[in-house]
């Protein structure tokens, strides 16, 4: 089922305006891709406006972390979602988005990148292990 992200069809005060016309395809949404944690990642290729291709990620299992010190990238598995300052909700059922703190192997780091939309899961690290 499609979203309409249109102008809405009533004023502030509840009344109907008059439609001048109907909907258009470039007004149309998409539900949100709310990337979990897995065990085996999962990904969806979609065509969005303008021919181009956008990869949301269904399932993820790895991220990208940088240390900010050292500047350095490593591919690490993900062990859990500490905390999702998004939703209480998507904490309590592992959904990984921007800004989502998951503890890794390298230790805690937080989510740069948005997932549902980028297809890869890049964080930068904010406590690093003992």
């Amino acid at each position: 089922m499609g979203v309409w992200h249109g102008k809405s069809r009533r004023k502030p005060s509840g009344g109907k305006l008059g439609i001048a016309r109907g909907k258009r395809k470039y007004e149309m949404g998409r539900e949100p891709i709310e990337t979990q944690l897995g065990d085996e990642e999962k990904r969806k290729k979609v065509r969005v406006r303008g021919g181009n291709l956008k990869i949301k990620l269904r399932v993820a299992s790895y991220a990208n972390v940088t240390d900010v010190t050292t500047g350095k990238t490593v591919k690490v598995k993900i062990l859990g979602v500490e905390k999702n300052p998004a939703s209480v909700d998507y904490s309590r059922r592992k959904i990984i988005t921007k800004g989502a703190i998951i503890k890794t192997e390298l230790g805690t780091a937080q989510v740069t990148s948005r997932p549902g939309q980028d297809g890869v899961v890049n964080a930068v690290l904010i406590e690093q292990k003992q």
